[in-house]
């Protein structure tokens, strides 16, 4: 693992970026709502104007909020990503978010796999 960088700070959402052999791993903790949104995109992209990740890891574990601007907010990212040629998987969503990604489809979408380590093998 390397570049261990804390993407930001909400109130009731926290984000850690890593990038473990050449994938970003973001690492989320708390609710993703309107008010956090921007901040998890900011993690899973490049705010700073680098180019879009190509391969991107969204570790979901410590989530244990997700409304529809979280799910507008994997759409987004995934579409950047899927524009630059790259991929978004999501790792280890508890299972009431979980159940909102299934229920809206974006598990059809972004593969959900229970594991950070099951999304790095692919």
């Amino acid at each position: 693992m390397s570049d261990n960088h804390k993407a930001g700070l909400h109130h009731r959402l926290r984000v850690v970026r890593t990038v473990v052999d050449g994938v970003r791993v973001v690492t989320v903790h708390g609710e993703i709502d309107h008010d956090g949104k921007d901040l998890l995109i900011q993690a899973l992209l490049s705010p700073d104007g680098t180019p879009t990740p190509q391969r991107i890891v969204a570790d979901l574990s410590g989530v244990t909020f997700l409304d529809s601007s979280g799910v507008n907010a994997f759409v987004t990212v995934y579409q950047q990503v899927s524009a630059a040629h790259g991929w978004l998987r999501i790792a280890g969503a508890q299972e009431s978010v979980l159940r909102v990604l299934e229920i809206v489809g974006i598990d059809a979408l972004i593969p959900c796999l229970p594991t950070t380590e099951d999304a790095l093998r692919g």
